[in-house]
């Protein structure tokens, strides 16, 4: 069974970005995880989260925003590192001192060969959320703490842009972030079918069996 590691990121005292519209980042995050964990459940998936609402992950009594947020981080670290064989996904959202840029984006590094390829795909399904969105995947090989040195397939998913006037009106909304949802589910359904079939076409030619296709024109 494919599992998949869900972080909604930010959580209790840590909000993340704030929408121009005054929403918080925190909240948008969380919906659009829980919405996509429910269709990768329903579809036979096992969905693990780092959080399930608004509530930081840091150890209790620990003092001081500096040390909740480097204990917050340090045990989703040793959660992601619970399941060596999930595919790790991370849902943000974008912002920028101006409020021209929009549209989602995808973060990956090399240390997994399937990153590119999964950053690529859900991409390209981002774009058929966004028409306007001509963003393409970029590298943040040993920026982040949490993907720096996680050896699993692993993707950082920026939905939007809360600077901007549209994206955050747009996140805002439930029915917009159902579609968001939607939009990593269907990138997600297409990198493991191209993946499932990447495996069984290595073990047709371990087993000197080939593929055949009939045409009907």
């Amino acid at each position: 069974m494919n599992q998949f590691k869900r972080y909604p990121p930010h959580g209790g005292f840590d909000g993340g970005c704030v929408a121009i519209n005054g929403t918080p980042e925190k909240d948008i995050n969380l919906d659009i995880a829980q919405k996509l964990g429910e269709l990768l459940s329903f579809n036979g998936y096992e969905v693990v989260f780092t959080r399930k609402d608004d509530n930081a992950v840091c150890d209790e009594g620990v003092v001081g925003i500096r040390n909740q947020k480097t204990s917050d981080m340090e045990n989703r670290l040793e959660i992601i590192k619970q399941y060596p064989s999930a595919i790790f996904l991370s849902v943000h959202q974008n912002q920028f001192t101006e409020s021209k840029y929009s549209g989602g984006q995808m973060f990956y590094t090399t240390n997994n060969s399937g990153n590119f390829r999964l950053a690529t795909i859900m991409q390209k399904h981002f774009a058929e959320l966004q028409p306007d969105n001509d963003r393409t995947p970029k590298l943040i090989d040993n920026k982040l703490y949490l993907f720096k040195d996680t050896m699993q397939e692993a993707l950082l998913i920026e939905c939007g842009f809360l600077s901007n006037p549209k994206d955050a009106e747009n996140l805002s909304n439930e029915e917009y972030r159902k579609k968001v949802a939607f939009t990593i589910y269907s990138g997600l359904s297409d990198y493991i079918s191209e993946k499932t079939e990447e495996v069984n076409n290595k073990e047709n030619e371990e087993n000197g069996e080939t593929e055949s296709f009939l045409y009907m024109q």
